[in-house]
């Protein structure tokens, strides 16, 4: 069958063709109005290529649902893309974030990420609170964003849809963390791209941890999908990898009662300073690349979810160790923000869709010298 937008055509032509671009690619504005949605506003990048992306705007600017050409391949928990009015941050010994998992990408931050805990609040000079409790990956998932822009960039031939917005984690006596997201795909195009700022609007020296907890899901995660990457070595593994004897790749078939494994791999950057991983599926007919700058997320972590009904697949950059904020603190290697500093991040997820993409992204990943 012939696919019409495999070769990007002349603006000018689309018009010729067409009384509303949007038609080809554009940017929906949505307000989900159903259960445990209700009210949730989003933001549908949808471009000519087939690539489709959600942004829920009320979740952190967060990305939801995502298609390629009509296949999903962000992952969904069952949860539903929950209203943060609903979320109880300190409930379950701080692990109600697991009721708000769900969708392509939920981002860990802006103070406080992994799992959660009693921590010295001193440096925020307030005698009440003495030490200020984190649950599972922190506040940043249950805080409605703000939206700055919608850009539909249509060049001679092509362009970018592009999304901005910011969220504010604040409190009195406390932090005062923004982070300000640009999310954009290009009109003819096979690639999501998260652009991150996070800076300090408040006066106190303030802890910032950040996660990308990047989910994918059937059918690009699939019985004998494969992971590739650049692994220097194993720095740690959760126990149930010992008990379930599962490798981290290949992917198994979904399992009733899969205990969730979670392995840290310290990974190779490229020449260019960042870092790369794929996940291929066993057909070799589709696959995806992830690639981040390792020098502000050095870390990586793989979560495998096999679990029948739940089955996913995390690819997790991080700014820390799994270890958690308590080992950082101990170590020093936790950042502290003052006044007016910021840290930038950014994260590309490509579909590989061709078998010159896919064998082009494996040749590349495995022969970073290690």
């Amino acid at each position: 069958m012939t696919t019409f937008f495999d070769t990007p055509i002349p603006t000018a032509e689309l018009r010729r063709r067409t009384g509303d671009l949007s038609a080809i690619a554009g940017i929906r504005e949505t307000v989900l109005d159903n259960g445990s949605e209700r009210g949730v506003r989003s933001l549908v990048l949808r471009n000519a290529s087939g690539l489709e992306v959600e942004v829920l705007i009320d979740r952190g600017f967060d990305l939801g649902g995502a298609r390629w050409r009509g296949l999903p391949f962000g992952w969904r928990s069952g949860n539903g893309f929950r209203h943060p009015g609903l979320h109880e941050a300190d409930a379950e010994g701080g692990l109600s974030w697991l009721r708000a998992l769900d969708g392509l990408l939920v981002t860990g931050g802006l103070d406080h990420a992994l799992f959660g805990g009693e921590y010295d609040a001193s440096h925020y000079a307030y005698p009440p609170k003495q030490t200020v409790t984190h649950g599972l990956h922190g506040r940043l998932t249950a805080i409605p964003g703000r939206l700055l822009s919608i850009e539909e960039d249509w060049h001679d031939v092509g362009g970018v849809l592009r999304v901005r917005g910011e969220v504010i984690q604040a409190t009195s006596f406390g932090e005062h963390l923004r982070l300000t997201r640009t999310v954009e795909i290009d009109i003819f195009g096979d690639e999501v791209r998260v652009h991150d700022t996070v800076d300090n609007l408040g006066f106190e020296r303030t802890p910032h941890m950040f996660l990308y907890h990047l989910n994918l899901g059937w059918p690009f995660v699939d019985e004998g999908s494969e992971l590739v990457a650049p692994i220097r070595r194993q720095l740690w593994a959760s126990d149930s990898t010992t008990e379930q004897g599962v490798p981290h790749t290949p992917m198994p078939a979904p399992i009733t009662g899969f205990v969730e494994q979670v392995w840290e791999h310290e990974l190779q950057a490229g020449a260019d300073g960042d870092h790369r991983v794929a996940l291929i599926r066993p057909d070799r007919e589709l696959g995806i690349e992830v690639s981040w700058d390792a020098r502000t997320m050095p870390n990586f972590f793989e979560w495998q979810n096999m679990r029948a009904g739940q089955y996913g697949l995390g690819l997790e950059p991080s700014s820390n160790h799994v270890e958690g904020e308590q080992h950082a603190r101990d170590t020093g290697e936790l950042t502290w923000l003052e006044h007016g500093e910021r840290r930038d991040y950014r994260l590309a997820v490509k579909i590989l869709h061709t078998p010159d993409a896919i064998t082009g992204s494996v040749d590349a990943i495995t022969n970073i010298p290690l």
